[in-house]
């Protein structure tokens, strides 16, 4: 029998993007969805389930599928357009219910793979040049984001702990860019605009989004526990990231930078998050050694991930949106999938 997995977040880039792949593989026989919304791309095998953010559901789901393999996708990352209380119930009160629902009694799960993000880090004029995984914090969480992030790291330890048997892995990104995910920091870029606090000049790293999912199927396919910074390699300049995506610069001042920024974002200029903030200030270099150990071979450096990104807005801009030859419609699918009308041979 092959393996059943469930992947949280499928409404969303991440969790959709895995689950297309894992269609495609034979070795997962069960793959099932849950997102508080309809997908966004087209499934063929995968099951789907509606759910509400903090996943109270996710005991029974579990329990009745027998799923073995869970992938963590649905935890925020960045807080554009997400409310505190928001924020709180998707990252923490739903991981909660997801371990809880892994840990309860008879459940079949033996897998967790959770995506974080380098931002547990923070970034403050005290960080070392790289954080390795093991690396403490320069100074204590300042934003929301940072803080729920945290609590989702500690409940994730605390699982791993009261559960040996089971296979836990958990993975940092640093800032993401590609052609499909919008981020704040992507969404500047592409409309060729770039937040830059006067007297800062940070050096930042970026990994592809590509080598985000093939990283988490990596993980989950050869069951590697552990937890593991991801990244493209080096770091360089705000400056030339500015520079080879062609931007022009928005000056925001150093002192009263988040009433001035915000100030940008509602005139529509600007894509500008708390957590930006720091990170336009110090920058952040996260050593990524211990996931290359493991046998993972990233596709792209944070020099070639900036060069990627740029490529493919141009290339949107130069010929647009290529027009959809498949409109996925759940209920349409789910049609075609159950209805006792269709005759099947």
């Amino acid at each position: 029998m092959g393996r059943r997995v469930l992947i949280t977040g499928v409404d969303k880039f991440w969790g959709g993007k895995i689950a297309q792949t894992l269609e495609q593989d034979p070795d997962f026989d069960v793959i099932l969805g849950m997102g508080t919304k309809e997908p966004q791309v087209a499934l063929e095998r995968a099951e789907f389930v509606r759910s509400d953010q903090a996943y109270s559901i996710l005991s029974r789901i579990v329990k009745a599928t027998h799923v073995d393999t869970i992938i963590h996708t649905f935890v925020v990352t960045n807080t554009s357009g997400v409310s505190s209380r928001s924020l709180h119930e998707t990252n923490v009160i739903g991981t909660m219910n997801l371990l809880a629902a892994a840990g309860q009694r008879g459940s079949m799960v033996r897998q967790v793979v959770v995506k974080s993000s380098s931002n547990v880090y923070g970034a403050t004029e005290n960080d070392p040049a790289w954080f390795r995984e093991e690396t403490p914090r320069s100074k204590p969480a300042r934003s929301r984001l940072e803080r729920s992030l945290l609590d989702v790291e500690q409940l994730v330890k605390d699982f791993a702990e009261d559960n040996p048997a089971t296979v836990v892995s958990m993975v940092r990104c640093a800032n993401v860019l590609g052609s499909e995910i919008t981020t704040p920091i992507s969404s500047n870029l592409a409309r060729t605009l770039a937040p830059v606090i006067v007297g800062f000049d940070p050096l930042m790293q970026f990994v592809h989004e590509q080598d985000v999912v093939d990283c988490l199927l990596h993980l989950t396919r050869k069951r590697i526990p552990g937890l593991y910074n991801l990244a493209g390699d080096e770091k360089i300049p705000w400056s030339e990231v500015i520079n080879i995506c062609g931007a022009r610069i928005v000056p925001i001042p150093a002192y009263g930078t988040m009433n001035v920024a915000s100030l940008l974002v509602r005139l529509g200029l600007i894509n500008f998050t708390p957590e930006m903030e720091p990170l336009l200030r110090y920058g952040r270099g996260i050593d990524t050694a211990r996931i290359k150990r493991t046998g993972f071979e990233l596709q792209h450096t944070t020099a070639g991930t900036v060069r990627s990104f740029i490529k493919a807005v141009r290339l949107k801009k130069n010929i647009g949106n290529e027009p959809q030859s498949y409109i996925y419609e759940h209920d349409i699918e789910q049609f075609f999938r159950h209805s006792p009308a269709i005759v099947r041979n």
